[in-house]
């Protein structure tokens, strides 16, 4: 018969919006921007949902709110970019996190690449995938996609999200 150890009863809390917020501040996350080319523009969010799901053939998954801004543009295109930030871009990933917040204007670089897709510079890694499903999940939806290209030689280290901030990785 298993053990079960003794449970503090004032620190366990039922399943809510908060709990999960909570458990997942205490995760360490890599932070990613996702962009896509909308109907008036290109759009695009920091997400901390980023997953690899498949070497073959190369498939990643990441999380979008279907209230977000993103949103429609995500759920009408064909294709993304994947971004992986480096420690030295907290407020590039801040101002794709900030509601509103001109994303694509100055002081962010970034070119039209393969596909359409805004490519943002100077980051540790980018791709451009082929978005394959869109799965329904609560108030989110979880894309999957599937690796067309991309350049994984950006110089630096990785920026992590934690306790509700962005920081560097210590040695």
């Amino acid at each position: 018969m298993p053990v079960t150890p003794d449970l503090d009863t004032a620190a366990v809390h039922l399943a809510s919006p908060d709990l999960l917020r909570s458990v997942f501040r205490r995760h360490a996350a890599g932070v990613a921007v996702i962009t896509a080319r909308g109907e008036s523009g290109p759009v695009g969010f920091t997400a901390t949902s980023l997953s690899s799901v498949s070497a073959e053939p190369p498939m990643l998954s990441f999380g979008v709110g279907t209230g977000s801004s993103s949103w429609p543009a995500i759920a009408g295109t064909d294709h993304v970019g994947v971004h992986i930030l480096g420690e030295h871009q907290q407020e590039l990933a801040a101002t794709f996190a900030r509601s509103g917040a001109d994303r694509f204007g100055a002081p962010t670089a970034w070119r039209e690449g393969p596909e359409g897709v805004p490519v943002l510079d100077d980051v540790l890694a980018w791709l451009v995938c082929r978005v394959v499903a869109r799965v329904p999940a609560g108030d989110h939806r979880i894309v999957l996609a599937e690796v067309v290209l991309g350049d994984p030689a950006g110089p630096g280290r990785p920026l992590l999200y934690h306790q509700g901030r962005f920081n560097a990785l210590r040695d």
